[in-house]
């Protein structure tokens, strides 16, 4: 299965700060969105929340030994934004020391750090003032993301800056599901837009405090499938939502520009939003994309109800509409399609020829396999979700996809934002009593 892989390439595992770190409320941590959203009632199954989540904090030595027993060599973590800037501005030296101990436990143990700045875990008085649908935000950003460099880039190589700005801005600022739980068009639109300007200007401003730094975009990327091809609504809805989770970031950071679909679609009001910004701003040299994949997506003919409006629903056109995704699906009900994370691979290839090096940054399954009364977890279904995914990989690669590492997610069971802990994506069971 591996032998299409190259000698040099990098297997590793991914989590993220507030699904997994837990104290919340240690060495002066702010208050995040995450953690008011849990506290909402109805927004987080169970009343679920990641005041302790995996312990992480605390037993990160412990972490890293499994790591180091699975043979991980990278390992990819997000950064705590309130731990670091407990109010977005005010520096926390302790947030900083946590991760300087993180990191120098990672490189003992011969693992590297790939760091991640923003895992949607934004300081609470940041988001008061507007959050992603402020402008006000990129610069801020920008400014933790150079402090973080300056502190730990003599160590850390590879930086993400924003994981998944789709699920930030979509999620989080049109249909609610997500922190902050904002349902608003115009504010979705301002989030995705200064998600993109911000990856931009970090960039820019980390490569100038270190030269040696190597960043990244993490998107949540999928294959969009319609149920008949003969159809021209179903197809010019399939082109839309494709330039809206799949090109939105990707044609902004390698061309400067925002897919024409789309400019089109929202018309004078992407306009407003945008303003007077030279769009030559969101172009920025990539050293790498992060891609998450967990499913292709499927299309089916649009109901009635279902039809384009820019005032209302979760999203502005319709999301999977009546698509017929084939079985088995996972816990989280996705289908498993290994066959797509290879034709993805191959269309940013020839796509976006002048991407050369693709981490997969997630990959992974939920299933609720739990251990048997010996304390074995016979986990054969997310085994063979790997190996399948895997095999696929090797495929791209060999068909000239320049894909260069891997990240499994997740290395632990965790806070399953939304889901709580109902859900289970981890290589490790974890007990949550204990």
């Amino acid at each position: 299965m591996i032998e299409n892989f190259p000698r040099d390439f990098t297997w590793g595992v991914a989590t993220s700060s507030y699904q997994i770190e837990g104290a919340t409320n240690v060495d002066g941590r702010g208050q995040s969105i995450w953690d008011t959203f849990s506290a909402t009632p109805g927004k987080v199954a169970n009343f679920d929340n990641g005041d302790k989540a995996c312990d992480h904090f605390n037993r990160f030595k412990e972490d890293i030994a499994i790591m180091k027993d699975l043979g991980v060599q990278s390992y990819r973590f997000s950064m705590a934004w309130p731990r670091m800037f407990p109010d977005g501005v005010r520096r926390e030296q302790r947030g900083f020391d946590f991760y300087n101990r993180l990191v120098d436990s990672l490189l003992d143990a011969g693992i590297e750090p790939f760091a991640t700045l923003y895992h949607w875990d934004m300081p609470q008085t940041l988001e008061d003032d507007g959050g992603w649908a402020n402008p006000a935000i990129v610069p801020v950003f920008t400014d933790y993301a150079t402090a973080a460099v300056k502190e730990l880039g003599d160590r850390v190589t590879n930086w993400v800056t924003i994981n998944e700005p789709w699920c930030v801005s979509w999620l989080g600022y049109m249909s609610g599901v997500h922190a902050p739980g904002v349902k608003n068009l115009d504010s979705a639109l301002a989030a995705a837009h200064h998600t993109s300007l911000a990856h931009a200007e970090a960039t820019r401003a980390m490569r100038a405090v270190n030269a040696n730094v190597r960043t990244g975009l993490a998107l949540n990327m999928t294959n969009y499938i319609v149920d008949d091809e003969n159809n021209a609504e179903l197809m010019e809805l399939g082109t839309l939502m494709d330039a809206h989770i799949n090109r939105w970031w990707t044609d902004a950071m390698t061309t400067g520009k925002y897919p024409k679909e789309l400019v089109d679609f929202y018309g004078d009001r992407l306009e407003r939003i945008i303003g007077s910004l030279d769009l030559n701003k969101l172009k920025v040299e990539t050293d790498f994309l992060g891609v998450n994949y967990y499913s292709d997506s499927f299309l089916g003919t649009p109901r009635p109800e279902d039809k384009p409006a820019n005032d209302g629903g979760p999203f502005p056109f319709p999301h999977r509409a009546n698509g017929t995704p084939p079985l088995p699906h996972t816990d989280m009900g996705w289908p498993i399609t290994p066959e797509g994370i290879k034709n993805l691979m191959l269309r940013i290839h020839r796509d976006w020829p002048s991407i050369e090096d693709i981490a997969i940054t997630e990959n992974g399954v939920a299933f609720d396999d739990a251990p048997d009364a010996n304390g074995v977890v016979h986990d054969t279904r997310r085994a063979e979700y790997f190996q399948s995914h895997l095999k696929a990989v090797g495929e791209a690669i060999a068909a000239g996809a320049p894909v260069n590492s891997y990240f499994a997610w997740s290395l632990l069971d965790n806070f399953e934002w939304a889901e709580g802990y109902a859900k289970r994506f981890g290589l490790v069971f974890v007990d949550f009593d204990t």
